[in-house]
This record gives C-alpha cells, sequence and structure tokens, in this order.
C-alpha cells in the first residue's frame, strides 16, 4: 500500500465514494468538507487554536512541542483508538488534514507504529477542494444545459430526477428554492455545496455531461449560490417550459412542501415539532410580506393559521390548499410570467409532464448511452 495518494487518483476518490479519514479540527471540517469523509481530529478546535498561537509567537517547533504536550500519552491513546476503529469498518480508506502536511504524517506515523498503513492525500483538503472546484469550472465551460422551468408546484424536481443526466440543484442545497424552501435540516456550507455538486457532476456517466438538465433557479437557492461558472452558463441555456393546472400544482405543493416538511419536523424538532412547523410556515409568510401587500398577506395569513388551528382534524391537511392557491395566484404565478418574458427567446419546449417525458426522452436515452 502506496505512503502517499496523489492528485492522479483524485478523479476515482470521489467517483468512487472512497472513505476520507478527516483529521482537522472540528471547525474546519464544519466549513467544508466532502460527503464520504469522517472528521476523527487529531487536536480540538481548542487545541488547534492554542498550537496556532504559539505557531505565530514561537515558530513550528514550539507549535510541536505544546501539542505533544496538550495530546498527552492517555488523550493520544484515545485517539489512535478511534482512527483504529474507523480504519477497520473503512479498510480503503484515505487520510489527509488541510494541507497533506504535519497533522496527517503525525497521524499517518502513529497509525504505522501500531501496525496500521493509511495511504495520505499529497495535499490533503485544499488539494482535494481545488481539483473539484477546477473540474466544476470545466465541466460547466464544455457542457450543454438545459433548463426545466415552470411555474411554482409543476414538479420540476420530480421530472428532473427522473432523467439520467441531470443535476437536483435543490437537492444539493438541501432547499426547495422559495421563501418556503427551507428543510428541517440545515443547509450545507457554501464549500460544501460546492463539493458536492462538483462531485455529482464527475459521477455522472460521460455521455451525460455533454448534455445536463438542470432546474431553471436564481443565483442563490436558500443560504447557497451558484459557482459563477455555472451559473454564468445557466443564464444562457435553452429552456424547456413544463405547464401545469393550478389544481394539479397546488396539490403537488402540498405533498412537495407541507406534508413532506411536517413529516421532517416530527423527526428531527422533537415534542415540539408542530410549533416548529407552524413557525416555518408563518415566518416564510411574513418574508415576502411587502411583496404581497398588506392586503394579500393578512388573508392569506388568515387562510393559513386557520389551516394550521385545524390540522389535527384534518389528516390529510387539506385546509392548507385555500392559502396554497391563493398564494400561488396572487403571488407566484405573475412573478413567474414576469421573469419568463424576459427570456422568451431561449425556450425551445412547452408542454406538460407527459409531453415533457416524451420530448426529453431522446435526449436523456443518448446521453445514458
Amino acid at each position: 500500500m502506496p505512503d502517499t495518494v496523489s492528485a492522479k487518483s483524485f478523479d476515482d476518490i470521489f467517483k468512487n465514494s472512497t472513505p476520507l479519514l478527516d483529521v482537522r479540527a472540528p471547525i474546519e471540517f464544519q466549513r467544508g468538507a466532502f460527503q464520504h469523509a469522517t472528521n476523527l481530529p487529531l487536536l480540538t478546535d481548542a487545541e488547534r487554536e492554542a498550537a496556532g498561537t504559539q505557531y505565530r509567537k514561537r515558530g513550528r517547533a514550539a507549535a510541536i512541542e505544546l501539542g505533544n504536550t496538550l495530546v498527552n500519552a492517555e488523550v493520544k491513546q484515545q485517539r489512535l483508538l478511534s482512527w483504529q476503529r474507523y480504519l477497520e469498518q473503512q479498510p480503503s480508506a484515505l487520510l489527509y488534514c488541510f494541507r497533506g502536511g504535519l497533522r496527517s504524517k503525525t497521524v499517518q506515523q502513529w497509525l504505522s507504529q501500531q501496525g496500521v498503513s493509511v495511504p495520505r492525500i499529497e495535499g490533503g483538503y485544499k488539494a482535494l477542494r481545488r481539483f473539484l472546484i477546477n473540474k466544476l469550472d470545466s465541466i460547466s465551460a464544455n457542457t450543454e444545459f438545459l433548463l426545466i422551468a415552470g411555474k411554482t408546484g409543476s414538479g420540476k424536481t420530480h421530472l428532473l430526477n427522473g432523467l439520467a443526466n441531470s443535476i437536483d440543484l435543490e437537492g444539493i442545497a438541501n432547499h426547495r428554492g422559495s421563501a418556503f424552501g427551507r428543510r428541517a435540516r440545515p443547509q450545507p456550507s457554501q464549500s460544501n455545496f460546492e463539493n458536492n455538486l462538483a462531485a455529482a457532476f464527475l459521477n455522472l456517466s460521460t455521455a451525460a455531461k455533454t448534455k445536463i438538465f438542470i432546474e431553471d433557479e436564481a443565483r442563490g437557492i436558500g443560504s447557497v449560490g451558484i459557482p459563477p461558472s455555472l451559473y454564468t452558463r445557466m443564464l444562457v441555456a435553452p429552456i424547456a417550459v413544463v405547464e401545469e393546472s393550478v389544481d394539479s400544482r397546488v396539490e403537488t405543493i402540498l405533498n412537495d412542501y407541507i406534508l413532506s416538511n411536517y413529516l421532517e419536523f416530527n423527526q428531527d424538532a422533537g415534542e415540539d415539532f408542530r410549533v416548529v412547523f407552524e413557525s416555518f410556515l408563518l415566518s416564510s409568510l411574513e418574508r415576502i410580506q411587502k411583496r404581497l401587500g398588506s392586503e394579500n398577506y393578512q388573508s392569506i395569513r388568515a387562510l393559513m393559521q386557520d389551516a394550521l388551528a385545524n390540522q389535527d382534524n384534518d389528516a390529510e391537511f387539506l385546509a392548507h390548499k385555500l392559502w396554497i392557491k391563493s398564494l400561488l395566484q396572487n403571488y407566484y404565478d405573475p412573478m413567474y410570467s414576469y421573469q419568463l418574458d424576459k427570456k422568451l427567446q431561449r425556450v425551445v419546449f412547452r408542454g406538460d409532464k407527459q409531453e415533457f417525458l416524451r420530448w426529453s426522452a431522446p435526449i436523456s436515452n443518448a446521453a445514458a448511452n
């Protein structure tokens, strides 16, 4: 087994979702990581900060000496045990720190002394992330994107996920892309969004990368932003418009935004999930209060409060349909029509879901093969 893994293997690391042992401090991991990485740090946040301060004041040797003091024999044994347990479960894992330097070399050496061999990634997290961003820029520049558009509730995401050659931006962002798009679980950091997006592109087949379906999105999806290299291409891409009736769209929104979120909050928010869910809906509506206007806002809010008050006696949440329909007709539909009017020259298809599937099938099948 080699001691180090070079950039030549980075493509395979992400295509194979190779397990990664990340020994950076927890705060570094939270800022940016990879989906198949596990954080088992050499130094805690406080230990890293102390060692960093010592490095700036007295140099590398003093920082290493302090690190050895902080990670005493007992602590070292505990951390060695956690790394060994992980590697027993993930024998193909690779090791890295931020730059592939002192921390990952230290862990690799300690493990080697225990008879455990694990390759270290050259350049660490920084090199892996640079690889992904370069790949994202390259794929964006050499790909024909086909945007799926349509009024809110047209089922665009469902259609997208049924195609072999597609990228689900909202899924990767963990946000449904509107004022009501927040999910029970938090969004990834911007770095994680970009890392996961690049990895998703890499995992498409080679043929699929020539033409990719993607949803017509604003620059921001909740708290994360689409990378400029991709968004610039989306601004000129041809558009397929999916057209569905308002009643069909109300049904989709009820299932995707209301029932789905209710279940997610039930799983994640504990005993107070009903209060959390109610706050989620009311605060989402409040976010667009100015754009709705006072009269529309008060009317829709009253319908929403009525639906929430009677929720326990409404197993199918049907009362929510009233405010959903009003919100569509008085806010989302006019806004969508205004935005689409500015891009009509790029529209290459209009039709309902079934017509879209027939139209897109030759493109998707060609990409899959």
